[in-house]
């Protein structure tokens, strides 16, 4: 129970990669507020987990930004505190970058950046107060580059440099910032494999690992070891949970 007594916010987590992290965490003996738009899978998200642990949703649209200082209101007001606060959330359109217009890459920030900026900032002064710690997720589409994923790409490198920042600012105050870039089975992933299972297959025969990571156990695992006393001296890292494929050493 890594994360007994710990309390943390997730954003996007209704389904896909961040749900698989939010089950990790709760069966790590973790309170979990799940954030998300998407109502009715949010609440079966809510149900499912809540048989392992202490699970609320909220339903929340991320692009709201008047909306966000009431998400760590609502995880101060269910659980008493904030431990973790996990930004996952994000939203993109796929487009050449030619075509990528200025609408296309407010939707990227408006989901992704935006909300992790002000989430982070509305809940320093409690992560503070329990030595707590920030994951954000970034992407190796980001930092490699990837063709149509322009604003996508654009969005998680300036989530990473916001958390170098926070890592430096907030390290005198005991409160650690990372970066998680996953390669994982999220419902993107599975409608690749689904319509082009060729070049499914080849990518993850690139990957030196021979595999695609699990929400859960892959992902979930580490971001748990982030969260945790076991990580109590590790701040301002990017975390590649993705099999090998971006080597940066």
């Amino acid at each position: 129970m890594l994360l007994e007594h710990n309390v943390a916010i997730f954003t996007g987590a209704a389904r896909g990669v961040a749900k698989g992290v939010a089950t990790a965490f709760v069966k790590a003996g973790a309170s979990v507020l799940i954030v998300d738009r998407e109502v009715e899978l949010g609440n079966v998200t809510a149900a499912e987990l809540g048989a392992l642990g202490p699970v609320h949703f909220m339903p929340v649209d991320l692009a709201d930004r008047d909306a966000l200082p009431g998400i760590v209101d609502e995880a101060l007001r269910r659980f008493g505190k904030l431990d973790t606060l996990v930004n996952a959330a994000q939203a993109s359109a796929q487009l050449p970058l030619v075509e990528t217009s200025i609408e296309a890459m407010n939707i990227a920030f408006d989901t992704g950046f935006w909300p992790t900026f002000l989430l982070m900032k509305a809940a320093f002064p409690h992560l503070v107060e329990t030595q707590g710690s920030v994951i954000n997720f970034g992407s190796g589409a980001g930092i490699q580059g990837m063709a149509t994923q322009a604003s996508y790409g654009a969005a998680k490198e300036a989530i990473r440099s916001l958390s170098k920042t926070a890592a430096i600012e907030w390290g005198e105050h005991g409160v650690r910032v990372n970066v998680i870039c996953p390669f994982a089975l999220s419902p993107g992933v599975e409608m690749w494999r689904e319509h082009f299972p060729d070049a499914y297959n080849d990518q993850v025969g690139k990957v030196p690992l021979r595999r695609i990571g699990d929400p859960e156990m892959d992902i979930g695992a580490s971001a748990v070891y982030l969260a945790s006393g076991l990580a109590s001296y590790v701040t301002g890292q990017t975390l590649m949970v993705d099999g090998g494929q971006t080597r940066t050493f």
